[in-house]
């Protein structure tokens, strides 16, 4: 058969093979509705490589210069690869032996090395999704499974395997973030149960003060002067746990999303202390900050910076002695056991207080917990500081240590990764 009648034969199957793909999609939404658009987008992203295949089988493309065994694996052009790097979802595939052949940028950056000619096993070390594609490259059988990465930070996702292709045959893997849908589904019962448990007790106070308003001391000027005084703190004690609760949630669900911007910890540090300076000259105490030179900036997000380390000084103040002395130290250090960052801001927040039982340290990022649950309610704690603390600091990939002695104060320090310019800077 002619070059040219094989050539025409093979683009007509190949657009063929796109058409199918457009109208399995089609018909896959129209009867599954919403979840059906991932399994529409695998079908459809499956014949457009399949169709790639079938345009670089094209006679005239024999072996070279010994590269049998390479010869018969698919080479995607520039305009298919362009398209699938364009993608959100991160998209994989793979020979019949399970070495990658192709990934795009967003599977690039969810596995963090690189990937091509790697055998997957060594690239994803979820045994449901390994089960699903080998099964599809076996018998071409479409699979969908969900899964969940634990680090860096949680995510969830669905994956999609599907055999593409004939001879030779690939394996195709297409993922699906599921981490804001779950983040969602999780805030909206953790808050509904934190709301209801916490608010449950100011709610009961204020009733009871209202009840005998009404009733007994309803013409009792002194009691009801007492009466509206409490139920003006139980008001505000539930207002600021309403929003904690929506501020620990809004955190908690970009937590899985890095920030992009750069920051200055250190005038980050100074707006925070200078935003509590008159509570701290409440109590006579002093706040003392000590800066290394030349700073660099972090990658983060500046109102969450501030958050962060107002609620740690706002606790050194809180927690601190009298008429004592808060000491927040930065300087430049190095982390040793980051592949991609050294260069590391650490932030030291001391207070002179009378410090933390050894056996509590391990629970103060719980939400709700208390070591010392009159004196943190008196003091306007709502027991979810450190918990939004906790979950900042994990969005910006940094990590926070706690050491404390019992009548020598408690000392809370805070590594954040310098941004990427900063990786040629001398560490001291």
């Amino acid at each position: 058969m002619a070059k040219e009648t094989v050539f025409w034969l093979d683009l007509r199957r190949m657009l063929l093979a796109a058409a199918a793909g457009l109208i399995v999609g089609g018909a896959v939404i129209a009867w599954f509705g919403t979840p059906g658009i991932w399994i529409a987008g695998l079908a459809v992203v499956a014949t457009a490589a399949a169709a790639s295949i079938a345009a670089n089988r094209m006679p005239g493309k024999a072996p070279q210069n010994g590269d049998r065994e390479r010869a018969n694996l698919p080479v995607l052009p520039p305009l298919a690869r362009e398209i699938f790097e364009q993608l959100p979802d991160p998209l994989m595939l793979a020979d019949s032996g399970g070495r990658v052949q192709y990934a795009n940028r967003a599977m690039r950056e969810v596995i963090g090395v690189d990937v091509e000619h790697k055998h997957v096993s060594s690239l994803l070390r979820t045994p449901a999704v390994l089960e699903a594609l080998a099964r599809s490259s076996a018998t071409g059988e479409p699979g969908a499974v969900e899964f969940v990465v634990r680090v860096p930070v949680e995510r969830h996702y669905q994956a999609y395997t599907a055999r593409v292709g004939g001879d030779p045959a690939i394996a195709m893997l297409l993922m699906h973030d599921l981490t804001s849908v779950k983040r969602t589904e999780q805030m909206r019962v953790d808050f509904i149960a934190n709301a209801s448990h916490e608010l449950r007790t100011p709610l009961a106070a204020l009733t009871g003060f209202i009840d005998t308003l009404k009733g007994p001391a309803r013409e009792d000027v002194k009691a009801r002067d007492k009466f509206l005084g409490i139920m003006s703190v139980e008001a505000e004690r539930m207002r600021r746990l309403i929003e904690d609760l929506l501020s620990l949630t809004r955190i908690e669900l970009n937590e899985h999303v890095p920030p992009r911007g750069e920051v200055s910890v250190e005038s980050v540090v100074r707006a925070a202390a200078a935003a509590l300076a008159p509570l701290a000259d409440i109590d006579g105490i002093t706040i003392a900050i000590d800066a290394a030179e030349a700073l660099p900036p972090v990658t983060g997000e500046r109102d969450e910076l501030v958050q962060l380390f107002q609620n740690l000084i706002h606790n050194a103040i809180k927690y601190g002695s009298d008429k004592g002395t808060v000491a927040i130290t930065l300087r430049l250090t190095s982390a040793t056991g980051r592949r991609s960052q050294d260069a590391m801001v650490t932030v030291d927040i001391k207070d002179d207080g009378e410090g933390i039982p050894p056996e509590a340290i391990p629970r103060l990022t719980e939400r709700f917990y208390r070591v010392d649950v009159k004196r943190s309610r008196e003091r306007g704690g709502t027991g979810l500081g450190l918990a939004i603390v906790k979950h900042i600091v994990n969005r910006h990939n940094g990590r926070m240590q706690i050491e404390s002695r019992i009548g020598e104060g408690s000392t809370f320090t805070i590594f954040l990764p310098a941004a990427r310019k900063a990786a040629d800077v001398a560490v001291t």
